[in-house]
């Protein structure tokens, strides 16, 4: 059992020092497996650090999900340690995959809407492999900043682009952002699944300055909600939180450098204080009846 860090009391200074060495530990066991043959470890190198991380291959069981993320890395951040503990056959949607956008000290060498597209496209592709995920990639254009509502003619044509995927995938269980976040492209993507039938959201990470819920952002996400009442959904991940980080590692050209991707993890750190059987971290989902 891996000893897992929290951020509490001194941990509120060392937890990202504490959680990158925590799971270094990890991955150097799980390298270990590896070298010994042990198929059921995979190796995972990141597209664009090339860091070489290992986590175990999950088996997927259960009735299919159908998850549709707006941009490459929202699947990751938002819901992959629900699935990492509770393996599902999955197919996941990216929508936007169309991109230039990456971390600042990414810009320099990368601009170009091309080569940021298809290394976004290799990095989601490595953070699924371990849930044996199939991928389905949209080719539609993320927003750019300064951003604005968005164009409800695209909420018709992307809705209609998934309503083809759904089809394609008879009895599986919807599953999209809850749109807790301004981002144009979160709130597209939401509507849309809504249209579709989806009852089962994940809480949005993509963003630190909305992701830990501020007050304005907060109020806004009732506001939208209102009409059709989301219940909260905890999922206890602080088994797998580890294999999380690796799939985040995957990410770098969004998150970085590697320490300060304990962010998503510290906030579900949080999502944990209301978990009723103690566990250290947690995500939120929410569900409507309607």
């Amino acid at each position: 059992m891996n000893q897992l860090p929290v951020p509490d009391h001194t941990g509120i200074y060392t937890f990202p020092d504490d959680l990158d060495r925590a799971h270094t530990a990890h991955s150097t066991r799980l390298a270990a497996r590896y070298a010994a043959g042990d198929h059921q470890v995979l190796e995972l190198t990141a597209p664009h650090s090339g860091a070489v991380h290992h986590i175990e291959f999950r088996t997927p069981a259960g009735r299919p999900v159908l998850a549709i993320e707006p941009h490459h890395d929202d699947f990751a951040l938002s819901a992959s340690g629900t699935f990492l503990a509770d393996p599902r056959p999955l197919t996941v949607v990216t929508v936007f995959t169309r991109s230039r956008s990456v971390h600042p000290t990414v810009e320099a060498s990368l601009s170009a809407e091309e080569a940021v597209s298809q290394l976004r496209a290799q990095e989601g592709a490595a953070a699924l492999a371990p849930l044996g995920a199939a991928r389905r990639l949209l080719s539609h254009k993320d927003a750019d900043p300064p951003y604005r509502s968005y164009d409800p003619g695209r909420l018709d044509q992307i809705t209609e682009d998934l309503h083809a995927l759904v089809k394609q995938n008879p009895g599986a269980e919807l599953l999209a952002p809850a749109a807790v976040t301004r981002h144009p492209d979160h709130l597209l993507v939401h509507d849309a699944a809504v249209r579709l039938g989806c009852r089962w959201f994940w809480e949005d990470l993509a963003f630190w300055s909305t992701y830990a819920l501020a007050g304005c952002d907060f109020h806004l996400f009732n506001t939208r909600s209102g009409l059709h009442p989301l219940t909260p959904e905890l999922v206890d991940i602080t088994p797998v939180v580890l294999d999380k980080v690796t799939l985040l590692r995957m990410h770098a050209s969004q998150m970085s450098p590697p320490r300060k991707q304990y962010r998503p993890i510290r906030h579900a750190w949080t999502v944990a204080a209301d978990l009723l059987d103690g566990g250290l971290y947690a995500e939120r989902f929410y569900r409507t009846e309607h």
